[in-house]
């Protein structure tokens, strides 16, 4: 089973992401520690990347799902703002796509309160400026506590009991 949490940085990508392996015994992965040197320097300095930074960062997250199926499947927390980029990680057809919603103010509240996060606040325009709401998938309201977004999240990949 291969599940990928989006949204724009600071919707909670991680903290559900990793509830979900956790409750489903499959590994992790933040896409955010997979980015090259260069990436990682570049938002650093407050610029956003584009597509040519974010294109050999989306191929290995690619390879990494396609890795992680061939042991079970996994998880995989990443911002995918654009459907080119969601098109890249699309490695088999039925895989879960969970999509995290809320407003720019509670999501800018959330990014201020950051501690050593390389991703600066002031950087949230420019993610939502790229953003390409799907027409597919789950779309979970941010609004909702992360034990309810996870209990929905597990739902709607088939698991009907609580997590753990």
């Amino acid at each position: 089973m291969l599940i990928i949490v989006t949204g724009v940085s600071g919707t909670g990508k991680t903290t559900i992401g990793s509830g979900i392996a956790t409750s489903l015994g499959l590994p992790f992965f933040d896409a955010d520690n997979f980015h090259p040197k260069e990436n990682i320097e570049k938002m650093s300095q407050g610029f956003p990347l584009d597509d040519v930074d974010r294109m050999p960062w989306l191929e290995a997250l690619a390879q990494i799902l396609i890795d992680s199926e061939k042991t079970g499947g996994g998880v995989l927390a990443c911002s995918a703002l654009k459907e080119s980029y969601r098109e890249i990680l699309q490695v088999q057809e039925n895989m879960h796509w969970i999509h995290l919603k809320g407003d720019r103010e509670l999501i800018w509240r959330r990014m201020l309160a950051r501690k050593n996060h390389y991703m600066k606040a002031t950087m949230l325009d420019s993610q939502f400026a790229t953003w390409e709401e799907p027409k597919y998938g789950l779309k979970l309201n941010i609004y909702q506590t992360p034990e309810e977004m996870l209990v929905e999240a597990l739902r709607y990949v088939g698991i009907k009991s609580n997590p753990k």
